[in-house]
This record gives C-alpha cells, sequence and structure tokens, in this order.
C-alpha cells in the first residue's frame, strides 16, 4: 500500500515531465498520459480508500542539530476524503478537456501544465510536515500561474495570473512566518509530532501563530481582503476555472486549515477566522447579484461559499467545513463544466444577457446545470443542502451574528442563482449565437452527468437531521429567493436591478471598488517609493557620494597645489617657518 500512496502522488508528476520533455509534438499522446495519470491516481485513491488503513511512509530528507525534516506521506480519514475529491473530480476535468481545448494550438502545453498542478495539489493533500506542504504550496502557487496565464497573448490573461501570483505571495509570506514561529514554539514542523505537543498540554502556540499560517489560507482560499485575484482569474480556460474553483487551489487553505485544526483550536485567531469568512461570504454574495459574465459570477458564488467553510472552521467545525467542501466540489465543478459546454456552444459567449433559450438546444447541460444550481441553493434532498444546514447549525449554536449573515448569504445565494439560470437558459434567445447553440458532444456532456450524480448523493453520506430553526430558515429563504428572482428575470431584455437600486447596483457592479483602490494604493506606494529613490539619488548618491567626493578631491589638490609650487625659494621659506615654530613650542 505505501507503494501505491507514492504512485498517486508521482504518476502526474511523470505525466508532466514526459509530456514537458518529447510529447509536445503528439496532441493525442499527451492528453492519453495525462488523462492516465491522474484517471490512475484516482484508481489507487480508491484502492487504498477500500483497503489500506491509515499509512504514514516516509524518508527523511534533511537534519541538522535538533531539526529533521521528512519527505512523508500522511494518508489519514481526512487525507483519503481530499485524494477523492482531487483525483476524481481532476479525472473528470481532464476528459472534459478533450473536448474543450479540442482546437487550442497550444494543446499538449496545457495537459502538462494541468498534470503538474494536479501534482503539486496532490502534494498538500499528501505532506506530512509543514516544510514539504509549504514546498507544494508554492508550486501550487506557480502551476497556477502558468494556468490562469495559459493564453498569455491575451493582455488580461497575463494580467490575472500575475494578479493570482502577487496575491498569494502576501498570504504566503504570513503562512510562512507562522511556519517559523511554530517551530520555534514546539520544536517540529512534523504534524504528527505537532499534535501529540499540544494534545498532551506540553506545549501551546499563540493566537498570533495560528493567524499567520491562516493568512496562507486567505491568499490560496481567496478571503477577503485578499479575494481580488480569484475572479480575474476566469481569464483561463473554463477547465482550468473548474480545477481551481471546485476541488483544487482554493479547496487547499480550508483543507490546511482543518489539517492543522489543533494549533488554532482555542486561540484569539478562531475568532478572527469566523468573521472574516462570514464577511468574505456576504461580500462576494453581494457582488454576484450584478455580474454579468457567466463564469464571474460562479467565481463570486466559490468566494462565498469558502468563507462559509473558512467561518464553520472558525466556529470550531473542521468537520462541518470539509463536508460542504467534499459537496461544494461535485457542484461547483459541475456548474463551471456546464458553463464551458455553453461558452464554447455560443462561440465562446460569456454573457448571460446574450444568452437564453438553452433548455431546448441543450437538454443535457440544462438539466445537470438545473442539479448544480439546486445543490449550490441548498434545496432540500440535494447535496448541498446537507452541508449547508451541517454549517448554519454551527452558526446557530457558537455566534447568532455569524447564523444571520450565513441565511443572509443562502437567500442572495439562491437568489443570483436563479437569475443566472432563468435569463441564461429559460426564454427566448437574446443573440444569434444562441439561436444556432446544439448540444456538445459526449466528451463533454459524460462529466457533466457523471458530476451530477454526487451532486445529488454527496450529502447523503454524512446526513443528519437539521436544527428545526435551521431548517425553517433555510426552506424560507430558497423559496423566497427563487420566487423574487423568477418575479424579475422571466422574461427580461435587461437586469432592472441597476434602476431600482441606483449606488448600490454600481458598488456591487464594481466589486465595491475593491481593485481601484488596491490600484490608488500601489500607485501611490510606487509613486512615493520613486520620490524617495529619487532623492537618495539626487542627495545622498549624486550630492553627497559623488560631488561631495569629487569636491573633497578638487580641494585637497587646491590644497596641495599650494604647496607644491616647485620654487626652491618658497619651499626654503616654509622650512624656515616651521623650524621657528617648533622652535617656539619647544621653548615654551
Amino acid at each position: 500500500m505505501n507503494t501505491a500512496a507514492w504512485l498517486i502522488l508521482l504518476l502526474p508528476l511523470f505525466s508532466a515531465v514526459v509530456i514537458g520533455l518529447g510529447a509536445f509534438r503528439s496532441r493525442k499522446a499527451s492528453a492519453v498520459i495525462s488523462i492516465g495519470a491522474v484517471t490512475g491516481s484516482f484508481l489507487l485513491t480508491l484502492l487504498l480508500v477500500a483497503f489500506g488503513g491509515e499509512l504514514h511512509p516516509s524518508v527523511t530528507w534533511l537534519a541538522i542539530g535538533g531539526l529533521q525534516i521528512d519527505i512523508g506521506l500522511q494518508i489519514d480519514q481526512l487525507g483519503k476524503l481530499m485524494l477523492c475529491v482531487v483525483t476524481g473530480v481532476g479525472s473528470l476535468i481532464h476528459i472534459f478537456s478533450l473536448g474543450y481545448m479540442k482546437g487550442d494550438h497550444d494543446f499538449s502545453r496545457y495537459f502538462a501544465f494541468l498534470s503538474l498542478f494536479i501534482f503539486s495539489m496532490l502534494g498538500i493533500v499528501l505532506a506530512d510536515n509543514f516544510v514539504m506542504m509549504f514546498i507544494f504550496w508554492e508550486l501550487v502557487g506557480v502551476s497556477s500561474y502558468l494556468l490562469i496565464g495559459f493564453w498569455f497573448e491575451k493582455p488580461s490573461a497575463a494580467d490575472a495570473a500575475k494578479k493570482a501570483f502577487l496575491t498569494n505571495r502576501v498570504g504566503d509570506f504570513g503562512f510562512l512566518l507562522g511556519i517559523l514561529m511554530v517551530w520555534a514554539a514546539l520544536g517540529s514542523v512534523g504534524f504528527a509530532d505537532l499534535a501529540k505537543s499540544v494534545s498532551g498540554g506540553t506545549a501551546t502556540i499563540t493566537g498570533l501563530a495560528g493567524f499567520l499560517i491562516f493568512c496562507g489560507a486567505m491568499g490560496k482560499s481567496a478571503q477577503a481582503p485578499l479575494h481580488v485575484w480569484l475572479p480575474d482569474a476566469m481569464e483561463g480556460p473554463t477547465p482550468v476555472s473548474a480545477l481551481i474553483h471546485a476541488a483544487t487551489m482554493v479547496a487547499a487553505g480550508v483543507y490546511m486549515l482543518c489539517r492543522v485544526f489543533f494549533l488554532i483550536d482555542g486561540t484569539w485567531a478562531m475568532e478572527a477566522i469566523a468573521w472574516i469568512g462570514g464577511l468574505t461570504s456576504l461580500m462576494a454574495a453581494l457582488m454576484a447579484v450584478q455580474q454579468d459574465d457567466i463564469k464571474r459570477i460562479l467565481a463570486y458564488s466559490t468566494l462565498s461559499q469558502l468563507g462559509y467553510m473558512m467561518m464553520a472552521v472558525g466556529l470550531g467545525s473542521p468537520d462541518a467545513a470539509m463536508f460542504h467542501l467534499t459537496t461544494h466540489a461535485s457542484f461547483k465543478a459541475l456548474l463551471f463544466l456546464g458553463a464551458g459546454s455553453v461558452i464554447v456552444a455560443l462561440h465562446h459567449e460569456q454573457d448571460i444577457w446574450k444568452m437564453g433559450g438553452l433548455r431546448d438546444r441543450m437538454p443535457k447541460t440544462y438539466w445537470t446545470f438545473l442539479i448544480g444550481t439546486m445543490a449550490l441553493c441548498g434545496v432540500p434532498l440535494f447535496s448541498g443542502f446537507f452541508s449547508k444546514e451541517a454549517i448554519l447549525d454551527v452558526a446557530l449554536e457558537n455566534n447568532i451574528l455569524l447564523f444571520f449573515v450565513a441565511v443572509f448569504v443562502a437567500l442572495l445565494t439562491t437568489f443570483y442563482m436563479t437569475r443566472l439560470f432563468v435569463v441564461a437558459f429559460m426564454g427566448e434567445p437574446r443573440s444569434v449565437h444562441a439561436e444556432q447553440a446544439k448540444e456538445r458532444p459526449a466528451v463533454m456532456t459524460v462529466p457533466l452527468l457523471v458530476l451530477a450524480v454526487p451532486s445529488l448523493l454527496a450529502g447523503y453520506f454524512y446526513a443528519h437531521a437539521p436544527n428545526p430553526l435551521v431548517l425553517a430558515a433555510s426552506l424560507v429563504v430558497v423559496v423566497f429567493g427563487m420566487l423574487v428572482a423568477n418575479t424579475l428575470y422571466s422574461g427580461a431584455k435587461a437586469d432592472p436591478l441597476p434602476a431600482k437600486l441606483g449606488l448600490l447596483a454600481k458598488a456591487l457592479r464594481q466589486r465595491f471598488w475593491f481593485d481601484e483602490i488596491y490600484q490608488w494604493l500601489i500607485d501611490q506606494v510606487q509613486e512615493n517609493l520613486a520620490k524617495l529613490a529619487d532623492a537618495i539619488d539626487r542627495w545622498v548618491i549624486a550630492g553627497l557620494l559623488v560631488r561631495g567626493t569629487h569636491g573633497t578631491t578638487e580641494l585637497a589638490a587646491r590644497v596641495l597645489r599650494l604647496a607644491q609650487t616647485g620654487n626652491l625659494q618658497t619651499y626654503a621659506f616654509w622650512f624656515a617657518a616651521g623650524m621657528a615654530v617648533l622652535l617656539v613650542f619647544t621653548l615654551s
């Protein structure tokens, strides 16, 4: 079983290396190798789930003094769950990519980057220590940069990739400091050793260390104020958006906090995590209400649901967070791939107001997208209902204010997803491309049908009897949100909300001007740094060092010139004067 565990990690790396070294020339070979690798990892994961217990294979990588760092894998129930999510959803996204990227001239490069990304994400899932996790954490950042900026010839894609990379570095810096603080306090970076130290009561860490660790999750899982990169990541291919938003990169932060929950439990960082998650969830849901790009609506939905998960972690329930992460992975991947199917059918049109009438033209996409929408809205009997109820239960028990925030977010989620569904799929076509839309081939529709199953059933594996108050609130917001959205948008040719909400609608459409504020701050910092650099250059380098040195040298030269006249009489005079002065001092 240890061999199987290592193969799960290394198969995607093998794929990336092989494609990168030689198979770029063969589109078919690249696809076969990449899909075969991730599918092989998925099958081996199922094998471990079925027959393997907890595994912890490792080899010593570095030993310096009292510090020993291993390259080790930690496969327990949490790891197995995340492995199923990453490899299972990843396999379906790989297959979907065959159809979506069919005509792309960099088809092979795409699959090489995809394999590298899966390898990096699996490294985070399987890591048994902070150092190994951080290495793969950064590798995920690099591979996401490559995928988001895959169409780098587009300025918007290149800018989005840089934005994602730099924003994540801010959070990662805090994460690194947190790791160093944990090592300094507990003398280890291995999760098993750290858990023993904390559970045994022999040592504790401060809330600051816990919050710094959370900073890493804040970047990867796009929590405010480091959320700005995620919507722009939509510039990458839609399967990449599905991979990043559903089961991998954005889930890494939540998974990491659940993995090391014993370090932050009981610290003040918990309160901060809960409120940051809750406010991120609310803010993102409000932004989604006024977005018209189908992928951006789903992107802000991801932000909102990640806020839900973070809130659950901060309220002391990593189980509820992982439950929602698991169900969210299936229905959000379904929604993104469904959006990709629509985008391709409409010749890469992403504006929902140029869609419409797709129900009859794309029936498989319509029904599967409906299932994903129902699951995201938390309609009873769908998977999202059970995981959302679990988080609402935790919020009601621990923080009544966050409970009301979560309920309002559920209302907004139902509203904007119903808006998206009604405008995009119902009514009459609003463009020529919508009129000519056709269902996609089986390579794109089969993954939708497969993902529809866990979107329906995944919640039943952890189903529980919800609190009656939570159930009532959930049902009310679902029904009310759907009714309001359907009333406003059924048959609408344009969005009626801007006229009704005025400045608020503009603020939502402009995403509360976060990007503009950041740009202003960067410009101001850059401007002031430029002024400081100019002052240093003028007065210190040019003035003091260059001109000062030059002036001193010139003055010395002038003085020496007075003394070195070449006249013998002058030399004799100064010699005699010097001797006279010396004689006076001696006699006195």
